[in-house]
This record gives C-alpha cells, structure tokens and sequence, in this order.
C-alpha cells in the first residue's frame, strides 16, 4: 500500500533521511524505531504528502505522490488517518466538533449522520460519554484516544501513528496499545507506528484481539501455537536503515546501536 524507493530528504546541508527503502502491504503493521532526530517523523510527513523527497519515488496505494499537486494529494490524505503525538485539537471546539471536523468542513452529509459517525467512532475509543466537552477538559491520555477517534472518521485504509504512548503514564500507554490492537485485528488497518517506546512496541507485536465467552474483549499473548506474521519493525540510524525484520529478530540482533536500544 505504501512504498518508499530510495528517498533521500535534506533540510538545508543536514540529510535526515538517506537512500530509504522499503514496503508496507494491506494488513501489515511497521513499527519504525530510532532515536529522537532520527528520521522517523519526517517518514510520516512524506507519506502525507507535507513536505517532498529530494530523491526518490514514494508509492500510495500504486500512486507516485512525489509529482501530485496539491489538490491530487489532499485526495490521497482523505485515505490515510494520522494521529499525532499530542492529539493535536482545536481547543475551541467541542470534542464533537474536533472528532467530526473533516465531515464538517469538506462534505455536504448531514449533521444528523456526522453525528451518528462521530458517536460511534468515540464509542470505539471509550469517549462517548465526553462528546460536548471542551479539549481543557480532557485528561492527556482521554485527547490522545480523541486523536485517534478523529482519525478514524471517514474509515481509512491506512492509519499513521506518531509516538502514540510518548508521555503517558504505563496505565494510559497500555490503553492505548489496546486500541491499535483492536484496529488491527477486527478492523484490518494497515499502519505505520513510529515511536521510541519499545515496550509498548514489543506488546502491539506480540498479543492480539480476541473476544471472550462473554463477548469480551481480550488482548492474548502469542504462544507456540500463534505468532503475529504480519508485525515488522524498521530501525533508523543516522538517516538510513539499519535493520528490518520482526521483534524476535531485533533483539537478537549483534549491532551495538541496537542492543544498545534494545537493552
């Protein structure tokens, strides 16, 4: 679905990003790992089409954006949900209107069914109850769940993470891992994840959605019998890529920039 071929991105004389390749299919999730200056935000803004490589090609959906104006690519970002690190709303909108915004601003539906989207969409992240109230009166982690909600709305087939459990206490973080694992398994979303949280990372990679008995939902670690195949990680390293492969992989790896990282 997505596809970057040898990209190179420079701001000024600094190259961020150099000679980058690789391949996200439908249904996988890529966990992008590196530290703070690595690269690995920069990958999300050229995905969406913010900012151009100054080589390379990057496919969406078999489509090259490196050439599309910017009306072909406001196209393209209505396919693709991206939550950011802080939840990025409007503090003078309700979270109704902060969720339901893009149905506000850009398409003729009636406020009866932007209602019914939005509530559901809250619903999914735990929320509904606080639909009327102001951003200020949400908790961090409550506007990181709306960020998410707001991603959700128009059912995209892609969904970008940018730090999602970045300054969240280890409750709050885990909720959050829940919901990404929950939109991977019961609603098939492909996903960029990038984060320096490598805990968070390893359960989104290792347990998956199931539902009880009782109609329950469950997060299940993987055992002998189950192992989650469609789980890679990429590690960025001064602007290029210094391993891709799964998590078992990773943390066997002999590099001493990962062990470092990993351990």
């Amino acid at each position: 679905m997505i596809e970057f071929k040898n990209v190179t991105k420079s701001f000024n004389d600094d190259v961020v990003l150099r000679n980058i390749s690789f391949s996200l299919r439908r249904g996988e999730t890529k966990i992008i790992l590196g530290a703070s200056g690595s690269g690995k935000s920069t990958i999300l803004k050229l995905i969406l089409g913010l900012i151009r490589p100054d080589s390379g090609q990057i496919l969406v959906e078999g489509q090259d954006i490196t050439k599309m104006s910017e009306r072909e690519l406001v196209q393209v970002r209505r396919k693709i949900g991206m939550v950011f690190q802080e939840g990025a709303l409007f503090d003078s909108l309700t979270l109704r209107e902060n969720v339901g915004y893009r149905l506000y601003e850009e398409s003729s539906m009636p406020e009866e069914e932007i209602e019914i989207i939005v509530r559901r969409v809250l619903g999914f992240v735990g929320l509904e109850d606080a639909i009327d109230k102001m951003p200020s009166e949400l908790s961090g982690g409550m506007k990181r769940r709306a960020g998410l909600a707001r991603a959700l709305v128009g059912s995209p087939k892609i969904i970008l993470y940018d730090e999602p459990t970045a300054g969240l206490d280890p409750i709050t973080a885990r909720s959050i891992v829940d919901l990404l694992i929950k939109l991977r398994d019961f609603e098939g979303v492909t996903s960029i994840i990038v984060t320096h949280d490598l805990p968070a990372a390893g359960i989104v990679a290792t347990e998956y959605a199931d539902i009880g008995p009782d109609m329950d939902v469950r997060m299940v670690p993987c055992d002998n019998n189950f192992c989650l195949l469609n789980i890679h990680f990429i590690m960025l390293y001064e602007g290029e890529i210094l391993f891709e492969g799964t998590l078992q992989q990773l943390k066997g790896s002999e590099e001493s920039y990962i062990r470092e990282f990993v351990h």
